[in-house]
């Protein structure tokens, strides 16, 4: 038995930050001070607060230390592991705001989270499969296949009111129920890990954190509907996932926890990865089926649905990363105690990855029905540089733009449609007052546009046109009646798309104009950006009350845009000037602003 453990963050974030160099050398230095035998060193999945990594928390004490460094494991071994004294330059701030340091679980940042889909995350090493079974795991799949019939496994999730994670909400429990009534002599149980919108990575790191909850929770879904395989489609682009499922699975058959008669109940149940290319359209259903059986990934025309003819041709299931990480704690549990957290009709709690114009980018769990605010200003530690909030983005380029009227909306699946946007994966970025919303539409119809398969002509052709008019507002070249056409071009998309892809893709438009059509107004109608984003409507000045004429802005301009003598008011020309803003950025008196 160790007297002390030090978790070390393995996820993404903290591996980019080199985690992995920092967990080599802190073993080194404990060797190197003989604390081998009292000291344990443990990879982990994500914390959740990705900004601060590399990430270290030592227990029992549940020392939280953040951004650290190579150079710094020597003191930290020396000073807190073998002399009991807290390295505190290198905990977390929020943590010492009082005479005492307090627990991580009461700063801002935790306090209000509750942690279902991640639980385990940065608690257990998610390539060892004892620890997983350690916190409880496989007890649901062992319930599961010795006291519960597939109908009463069926019945649990339609009683706990879990609604798929993955975008549309779908009730979980009547979407077995549909695959568990269809006869076949093959069912399929497909996990959708291919998370492809921009500024998401919840899925990522549930399955970089606790990768067995998701097989675990597939086993439990082929006994309930009758299915003997599982296939998990997941990004190439995530090594880190990747290397873990297979950690997991070939542990899980060691164990007989995935394979033949699996705890001697005579169910059968294995699961294959399956890699995808980064197809964004390969996260709709049929399209990722598609792609699995070896075709070019395109939806296919519903009805008939996956779970009369999905994967194969076979009544199949498709449920996300974390629908799936849920379910083995709702079994254990009881699908009253999931139901009792969230809103009416939005039971349990939604993962966030919560990035863009935040102090607290990261990995965020909460009860249905926390508000935006809550979300942004407590949890997420506000808008940096005394900015103002203007807008959240949920749902990706699927979704839409929240403004700050909507702050205090309760957030779950209904609200956020009433409003405009959708709950999607979980993706929320926060955008401050220097945000153009004409330009965020455009972003998004841009990676729209890249990723539509090209199938159907509404989705290929329309959302072309759409990003046309677009570039053409924030070029100051748009009239009203191209506004118009845009929004009729919006509608159309809707109504006409074979699939979610092109749906959905009107939305960051449509909720654009919905709140900020003056900003498009004044692309149009006085060219200009107010948020003085849009390079094509800008213009570079130098206020002569302000101007010193130390030459530094002239030195500095690539264009040579800029012209005056030494002590002299400078001018900038604009024919010349490229819109860089390197002056702007360089001037030491505020003279350069932009309008």
């Amino acid at each position: 038995m160790y007297r002390s453990h030090v978790l070390v963050c393995g996820g993404t974030g903290c591996t980019s930050s080199g985690s992995q160099r920092i967990r080599e050398r802190l073993e080194k230095e404990i060797a190197a001070n003989g604390l081998s035998e009292e000291v344990g060193v443990v990879k982990t999945g994500c914390f959740g607060l990705c900004a601060l990594g590399p990430i270290m928390i030592v227990y029992p004490e549940g020392t939280f230390y953040s951004m650290v460094q190579e150079d710094d494991i020597p003191e930290i071994v020396s000073e807190h592991l073998l002399k009991g004294r807290v390295v505190t330059r290198l905990l977390y701030d929020e943590t010492t705001k009082t005479d005492k340091i307090i627990p991580l679980n009461e700063t801002n940042f935790y306090k209000k989270q509750h942690r279902v889909a991640l639980r385990n995350c940065g608690v257990i090493n998610p390539e060892n499969i004892e620890e997983y079974i350690g916190t409880g795991g496989y007890e649901a799949l062992g319930t599961v296949l010795t006291e519960k019939t597939p109908e009463d496994v069926i019945q649990i999730l339609l009683d706990s009111g879990l609604r798929g994670r993955g975008g549309a909400g779908f009730p979980t429990g009547l979407k077995w129920k549909f695959a568990a009534a269809n006869e076949a002599d093959q069912k399929y149980v497909c996990c959708n890990a291919d998370e492809g919108d921009p500024g998401a990575f919840m899925d990522r790191s549930i399955l970089e954190g606790d990768p067995h909850a998701v097989l675990e929770a597939m086993a439990i879904a082929g006994y309930a509907i009758g299915a003997s395989q599982g296939y998990i489609y997941v990004r190439a682009e995530y090594p880190i996932a990747v290397k873990r499922l297979e950690i997991a699975i070939a542990q899980a058959r060691e164990y007989g926890l995935l394979g033949k008669n699996i705890f001697d109940s005579g169910f059968d149940f294995d699961i294959e990865l399956r890699l995808g290319a980064g197809a964004f359209v390969c996260g709709e259903e049929t399209a990722l089926m598609t792609s699995i059986e070896g075709n070019r990934g395109e939806p296919r025309p519903r009805p008939p649905f996956p779970a009369l003819k999905g994967l194969f041709q076979k009544p199949t299931i498709l449920n996300n990363v974390e629908t799936f990480a849920n379910i083995p704690q709702i079994i254990v549990n009881g699908p009253e105690w999931f139901a009792s957290m969230g809103t009416e009709k939005s039971k349990g709690t939604k993962v966030f990855a919560l990035g863009g114009k935040i102090h607290n980018t990261g990995l965020v769990e909460v009860p249905m029905g926390t508000t935006l605010r809550e979300i942004v200003e407590e949890i997420g530690g506000g808008i940096p540089n005394g900015k103002k909030f203007k807008a959240a983005q949920t749902g990706g380029p699927s979704g839409g733009c929240i403004p700050a009227e909507h702050l205090d909306v309760p957030i779950d699946y209904d609200n956020l449609k009433a409003i405009g946007s959708m709950m999607g994966s979980g993706g929320l970025i926060v955008m401050d007052e220097d945000t153009c919303m004409v330009d965020i539409a455009k972003f998004f119809l841009e990676f729209t546009v890249d990723e539509s398969c090209g199938k159907c002509t509404p989705c290929r052709i329309g959302t072309r046109r759409m990003l046309e008019i677009l570039e053409k507002i924030t070029k100051g070249q748009a009239t009203m009646e191209d506004l118009d056409k845009l929004e009729e071009l919006c509608y159309h998309l809707q109504s006409s798309s074979l699939c979610a892809l092109g749906q959905t893709a009107p939305n960051p438009v449509l909720s654009t104009l919905r709140y900020f059509r003056d900003e498009y107004i004044a692309h149009i109608v006085d060219k200009k950006c107010p948020a003085g984003v849009c390079k094509a409507l800008l213009q570079y000045k130098i206020d002569p009350d302000k101007c010193k004429g130390c030459t530094l802005c002239a030195r500095t301009c690539p264009a040579d845009a800029i012209t005056g003598s030494v002590r002299e008011v400078h001018m900038i020309d604009p024919e010349k000037c490229l819109k860089c803003g390197a002056c702007m950025e360089k001037c030491r008196f505020g003279a350069i602003y932009k309008e």
